[in-house]
């Protein structure tokens, strides 16, 4: 609790506040301010902020019913929505207001604000995009839902133990959710399975069903708030429960596993984001879980549109667009095929004509692994109706690919809906949307040239590249009001909503004065981290060391590998080069990171970056020059500290393989120079901030792809055999001074690298670019040490990062596909 400042004195609208936050304490726990416990503070503050937005929402649904203005239904299987107290209360412009009433009642509003869980509703960067854009979209005045399910346990809680990454449930429902609102009312009926039975009727095809399997989809309404915007929009969060209690007809009839059966399904399918597919339940519930969505959420749209528009469904594309984020909503595609036809009479070519102007798609990977296939006879057995529309869609589509590729029967497999027993999410939406995009330049150019390219020659004029964005509102004016004043203080406050306006900071960069106060804010948030660091990894590191930072997904292709062998480089060069220990400047190496549940190489790394810190952060011998941090259970909150105190922003993915990336945007904003290479939106980057700004190492997308056609591993074994640095630290995983005594446990990592998983070697050119890198790393230590230089490089980050709002990427989106009216 903090010290009550009694020299201040609330205004009159702060004095309504504090009454208002006092009466819900009372109201809703049965207690008095001196009783209530800091988490009854936050859910009044919650409950007061809540009430406001309810206010403004009722309004806004008003006028957006009065003007009948196209919505956008935003489909995500993520929404990484992190804290949303500190987001509501920001965009409501009552910042000042919560802080000063706060501080009376003897708290502060980021302590308070600590006391809420992140939302378990994502995982990374696809998650907190689509967050991004659903603030975006508010805060611009355009109509829009986002939909998602209501997992109850998010993905996971990472707990490391002894150095290893072990699951636990992420109970962040446990004190309920302040924002949601609970529409019981509007529940729908989705069912899986069963028998599909035809019939003919008045010369049209009739379709029943029988023993199929019935879940409830109950929807969950959070209401939100753009900054300073007219309306509110909503994200609506699916729940799945039982249709019904007990089927005692099954029970009755002697068929006991079927009158449990509903009720099981109907207990996990909202359960956790990505159940584990490394075996066939875990691979069906997944599909059950994107069902689920698509489903419930078509029932909802098209309910909705027939209750304002009556049965005229020509209408439909002229009142809404449905995006697709990734694949996992794309059974929307013939689940609304299946309703205009089965529920509404359209007949295929009426209902194809529909969807065809309905349904856009947004692509976030070059990798073929990624882009998600199904087994057949899953597919059939778990939505047999749909998988009949994809046999009658594929069939069309193969009639199409002939008349443009004749006889090319290699372009029909790669294209087909349905091929070599397998269902093709990605070509069902190539097949059938009117626009598709990639994330920046660089990846959409891939998609075009390479992995998308037989469909890209059908129709040219369908594909859109539009870079990511971030907004702001979360990314430097909620996590670092510091920063945000002074901007605000030198340039004015109009850059949150015209981020191209950061750019006026630029004539600063060399400034003294504002380089003093730029820094000093820098340090005080380094301080913070200092202090986060040693209270939960109980390691005390030095503020005034380099913070470098790399927190985000842990996969192959990001290459924490690369990062942590160099680290072993540079440990081993202090200890047996005693001029290089002299000149090393200190560096404390951060890293936040999750590896998917069977992902055993990723959580292998995880446990290799925990083994190395142990090793280098207890050798007294290297006198605390490095430091080796991994933070537990990285996710939205953490990243908002760790953003506004790196020095810099490891973006090292392999060329190619990162179709964007946003925490890149994340640091580079709060003035983290980039180390990176020439990847996803680092391209973007830097052309943005210029060379001088960034530094770029590495292979090119076009060299990695010539490396990749090549078989054979000679240039591995060139690498191996001339850099005794990287070749000491390749030893090192194998022969036991890491891990002492176990020799095997990085054995996988060492083969990988350099034998390979089927006899390619260094798959992600990890060996490859390890020598550009480590120097790259050895002039960010030399630049940093002449201050004024390395100050002007964070202030010009910081200046040009205005492109990168996500204000800028939605009105790209708006003018290129959407096609919505900001509502009056």
């Amino acid at each position: 609790m903090a010290g009550k400042d009694t020299t201040k004195k609330l205004t009159q609208t702060q004095e309504a506040l504090k009454n208002e936050i006092i009466g819900k304490i009372n109201r809703h726990f049965g207690k008095v301010l001196e009783e209530a416990t800091p988490q009854m503070v936050y859910a009044a503050c919650a409950l007061t902020v809540r009430d406001k937005i309810m206010e403004k929402w009722a309004k806004s649904h008003r006028e957006v019913k009065k003007e009948g203005s196209k919505k956008l239904y935003y489909l995500s299987f993520e929404f990484l929505m992190g804290r949303l107290l500190c987001t509501n209360v920001l965009n409501l412009m009552q910042t000042a207001d919560y802080e000063e009433v706060l501080e009376d009642l003897g708290y502060s509003l980021s302590d308070i604000a600590e006391l809420e869980n992140d939302a378990g509703l994502g995982n990374g960067g696809l998650g907190r995009l689509a967050a991004c854009f659903i603030d975006s979209l508010t805060t611009l005045d355009l109509p829009a839902y986002g939909c998602t399910i209501r997992y109850e346990y998010g993905l996971f809680r990472q707990k490391i133990v002894d150095g290893f990454q072990t699951e636990l449930p992420d109970t962040w429902l446990e004190h309920g959710n302040a924002w949601e609102v609970a529409r019981p009312e509007e529940a729908v009926k989705v069912s899986f399975g069963g028998d599909v039975n035809t019939y003919w009727e008045n010369g049209k095809m009739k379709v029943s069903y029988s023993n199929e399997r019935t879940v409830l989809a109950v929807p969950y309404d959070v209401p939100l708030c753009g900054y300073d915007s007219k309306i509110i929009n909503k994200l609506r969060l699916w729940g799945a429960q039982s249709a019904s209690d007990f089927n005692m007809h099954a029970f009755n009839s002697g068929d006991y596993s079927r009158a449990i059966e509903e009720k099981e399904l109907a207990s996990v399918i909202s359960k956790v984001l990505y159940p584990e597919d490394n075996h066939t339940e875990g691979k069906e519930l997944r599909l059950k879980q994107q069902y689920f969505l698509v489903s419930a959420t078509l029932q909802w749209i098209l309910k909705e549109f027939e209750s304002r528009n009556g049965a005229d469904w020509s209408k439909l594309p002229d009142k809404i667009v449905i995006h697709i984020n990734d694949t996992h909503p794309t059974m929307a595609i013939p689940e609304m095929m299946r309703i205009l036809m089965d529920e509404k009479g359209l007949d295929w070519d009426d209902a194809w004509n529909i969807v065809t102007h309905v349904f856009a798609y947004t692509n976030h990977t070059v990798m073929s692994e990624a882009l998600e296939k199904w087994p057949q006879d899953m597919f059939r057995r778990v939505v047999p109706r749909l998988y009949m529309i994809l046999e009658e869609m594929n069939r069309r589509l193969m009639e199409r690919v002939e008349a443009f590729y004749p006889g090319d029967k290699g372009k029909h497999d790669y294209m087909a809906i349905l091929s070599n027993n397998q269902v093709s999410m990605a070509n069902t939406c190539l097949a059938s949307v009117f626009a598709v995009n990639g994330v920046s330049k660089l990846h959409t150019d891939i998609l075009k040239q390479d992995i998308f390219r037989d469909y890209y020659m059908m129709d040219k004029d369908r594909f859109h590249a539009i870079t990511n964005g971030i907004t702001f509102r979360r990314w430097i004016a909620n996590c670092n009001p510091a920063l945000t004043k002074l901007i605000d203080d030198t340039i004015g406050k109009g850059w949150l909503k015209d981020a191209d306006k950061l750019q006026k900071l630029a004539k600063f960069a060399n400034d003294a004065t504002f380089q003093k106060k730029y820094d000093a804010i820098k340090r005080a948030n380094k301080e913070m981290v200092a202090d986060y660091i040693l209270e939960h990894n109980k390691v005390k590191i030095n503020p005034d060391s380099i913070f470098d930072i790399q927190c985000k997904r842990l996969h192959e292709y990001k290459r924490q590998m690369m990062n942590v062998l160099h680290i072993i480089v540079e440990y081993n060069r202090i200890l047996t080069d005693a001029e290089y220990a002299k000149n090393y400047y200190p560096k404390t190496y951060i890293f936040g990171a999750k590896a998917a549940p069977g992902y055993k190489r990723a959580k292998t790394i995880i446990k290799l970056i925990n083994s190395v810190g142990d090793m280098i952060n207890n050798d007294a011998r290297i006198n605390d020059k490095i430091k080796v941090i991994f933070i537990e259970n990285y996710g939205v909150s953490i990243a908002e500290k760790l953003v506004t105190a790196a020095d810099v922003s490891e973006q090292i993915s392999t060329a190619g393989k990162e179709a964007s990336g946003t925490g890149n945007m994340k640091f580079m904003l709060n003035g983290a120079v980039t180390i990176g290479t020439m990847d996803g939106a680092n391209v973007e980057m830097y052309e943005q901030v210029g060379e001088d700004n960034i530094y770029i190492f590495g292979l090119r997308a076009d060299e990695v792809d010539a490396r990749l056609r090549i078989m054979g591993n000679d240039e591995v074994k060139n690498i191996y055999a001339t850099n005794a640095y990287l070749r000491g630290a390749l030893e090192q995983l194998i022969n036991g001074s890491i891990v002492k005594s176990n020799t095997n446990i990085f054995m996988d990592l060492y083969n990988t690298l350099l034998f390979g998983d089927y006899g390619y070697a260094d798959t992600y050119m990890v060996l490859r670019d390890f020598e550009d890198y480590m120097r790259t790393q050895e002039q960010i230590s030399k630049d940093y040490q002449d201050r004024k230089t390395w100050i002007a490089k964070q202030i010009m980050n910081t200046a040009m990062a205005g492109f990168f709002s996500s204000d800028r990427t939605i009105k790209e989106y708006n003018d290129k596909i959407w096609r919505l009216t900001p509502i009056k």
